[in-house]
């Protein structure tokens, strides 16, 4: 039975607090009078209100989430499609119940979770892939550290911080929060170790500590030994008079555990031989530990030092691949790789144009792979070859930038020849060259999604709207999904302006595609705000379509591109017209 909180006590714990953390110049004062807590009325908070839920994309198909991973992560084939499957599957499930409002018996009793455990080493796209899977469905994410968890009342973060902190991801909102996905890191330091006599607080305490947040439990968002959240608690219930115990239920969180498992493989080793099965002798892969994983079952984490009922929770398994020095190409190759952007990003920031020629990816991969560290070493690769570039070239004249594989190989050598030749025709040539090949392959992956876009997002893709998407987002190193939603927005702005504009003058206004386009020009290129700017420049159109209309009988009109560009000189060309 949980124990009502008294106030004085809770004021003398803050008080003692902040003279400890402080010193005694600062005193817990200011609350006033403190009403006696033995009448006040606690509130459970609105048990029924309905979940706002619309930006949660319930609907995708498994085929469709692990395309949208096929665009940013190279291979790993076989996880992207386990995560796509299960992820799309708990979310489509919830939609069958939660979002149809069905009546609760027809849930199974006991029914288990997709949660997920991830077997790979390092750098190979496991928080990545989880984070895009989030971003992509529409719910709040949360990573922690699986050694810095320990259970509630010893040192340490208690593993219900991880649910509350969804909360703070949702900006508040408890109802998306409890559709959120908890990914815990190095999961595998939390297995218990064998030798260890007494309790086991780091390892198996975890594991019992996270067993029914990841079934289904409710956690009180005001945590009882936080002086902040008490402090909160006290103040609201001084204005108010009453407690309201927020709670987050965690029957829909989706659990996503990872880490590298080493030595794993041994132990599924030994027992497929005690099973006689003789497949390690079968095993020729280049990566015999990857294939032994893939055979890996519960019986197998179960010795490696996880409790039955822990594993039992964690029902999907999934294993990810070394990555070699062909994809760590492919992964610079990406147009959406974040490693190439975000170095193209640095130097744009100092005004300085940044292109890499084929042969420098292929050489920075191959120094990456020396690193071990799977897609991490692509940055310090690159890193060591663009460092010396960037502390020196802001500091000159030179804006354009060519990266070259002798660059990687001697990038003392190859920035002194730069700066002996500021002007060298050679590097402009070589840099407008990538940059045409790097546009011309954006508008190609453009057109192939242009079909799927139009369906999507209910707009055309012309070939001017595709080169404008294509220079926005060269030009900003940016992927081009989000300027498609702001095509959407600016559109759905435009139609919902002339719509308004049309039942207030019994007149019928539209605009031509080309307007459009050139009103998203004018927003992207001058920061515009399309609904001021549309306000502001067709402010007397009122009065000349009028006119226009007394005089033809005329009660439509279509805004051309020249008329987005330049509203009134468009409007006194009609007039003019009229008059003639």
């Amino acid at each position: 039975m949980e124990k009502d909180i008294d106030i004085k006590e809770v004021q003398k714990d803050l008080s003692d607090y902040l003279t400890k953390k402080y010193g005694r110049k600062i005193q817990f004062a200011g609350f006033g009078p403190i009403p006696e807590p033995g009448g006040e009325k606690v509130e459970e908070g609105e048990k029924e209100k309905p979940a706002d839920l619309t930006a949660i994309h319930f609907d995708m198909k498994p085929e469709e989430l692990k395309a949208y991973l096929d665009e940013y992560l190279v291979k790993q084939d076989d996880a992207k499609e386990v995560l796509a499957t299960k992820i799309c599957t708990h979310f489509n499930r919830i939609k069958m119940f939660e979002m149809s409002r069905k009546p609760k018996q027809l849930e199974s009793v006991g029914e288990i979770k997709n949660n997920i455990i991830m077997v790979g080493p390092t750098g190979v796209g496991k928080t990545f892939l989880v984070k895009l899977i989030a971003r992509k469905i529409g719910v709040p994410f949360v990573k922690g550290d699986a050694t810095k968890f320990s259970e509630t009342g010893y040192v340490g973060g208690d593993v219900e911080d991880l649910v509350r902190d969804l909360v703070y991801e949702a900006k508040g909102n408890i109802e998306l929060a409890q559709y959120g996905i908890i990914y815990l890191d190095e999961v595998d330091k939390i297995a218990a170790s064998p030798n260890l006599v007494g309790p086991d607080v780091s390892r198996s305490g975890v594991q019992r500590a996270l067993l029914k947040p990841m079934e289904e439990t409710e956690v009180e968002l005001k945590v009882p030994h936080d002086p902040v959240s008490q402090m909160e608690a006290l103040m609201e219930f001084q204005k108010t008079g009453k407690r309201e115990k927020k709670k987050i239920n965690t029957k829909h969180i989706l659990f996503i555990m990872s880490g590298a498992f080493n030595g794993l493989d041994e132990i599924v080793k030994k027992r497929l031989n005690r099973q006689g099965i003789g497949f390690g002798a079968e095993i020729r892969s280049k990566d015999e530990k990857t294939e032994y994983l893939k055979k890996v079952k519960a019986e197998d984490l179960i010795e490696y030092g996880f409790e039955s009922e822990f594993i039992g929770r964690l029902p999907v398994v999934t294993v990810f691949e070394h990555l070699e020095v062909e994809d760590l190409y492919k992964i610079l190759r990406n147009p959406k790789s974040p490693i190439v952007t975000g170095k193209k990003r640095d130097f744009k920031a100092y005004g300085i144009h940044l292109q890499f020629e084929d042969d420098a990816l292929r050489r920075i991969a191959e120094n990456a792979l020396q690193e071990r560290t799977g897609a991490r070493g692509l940055v310090s690769a690159a890193e060591r070859v663009l460092l010396k570039f960037e502390h020196t070239l802001p500091s000159t004249n030179i804006h354009h930038l060519v990266a070259t594989r002798a660059m990687v190989d001697d990038p003392a050598g190859e920035l002194k020849k730069i700066l002996d030749h500021p002007d060298d025709p050679g590097q402009k040539e070589d840099f407008h060259r990538l940059l045409a090949e790097e546009e011309k392959n954006l508008e190609e992956s453009l057109r192939q999604k242009a079909a799927e876009w139009q369906e999507r997002f209910g707009i055309h893709f012309s070939d001017q709207r595709i080169q404008l998407i294509t220079r926005r987002s060269v030009e900003t190193q940016t992927d081009v999904d989000g300027f498609v939603e702001e095509i959407q927005a600016i559109q759905q702005t435009a139609r919902e302006f002339a719509e308004e504009f049309s039942r207030r003058n019994d007149l019928g206004m539209s605009f031509t595609e080309e307007a459009i386009d050139r009103l998203v020009e004018k927003v992207w290129k001058e920061g515009l705000d399309p609904a001021d700017y549309l306000g502001r420049s067709f402010q007397n159109y009122e009065h000349g379509l009028k006119l226009i209309r007394e005089k033809t009988g005329r009660r439509e009109v279509l805004i051309s591109a020249e008329g987005m560009e330049n509203p009134e000189q468009f409007l006194n060309g009609m007039i003019q017209e009229i008059y003639r």
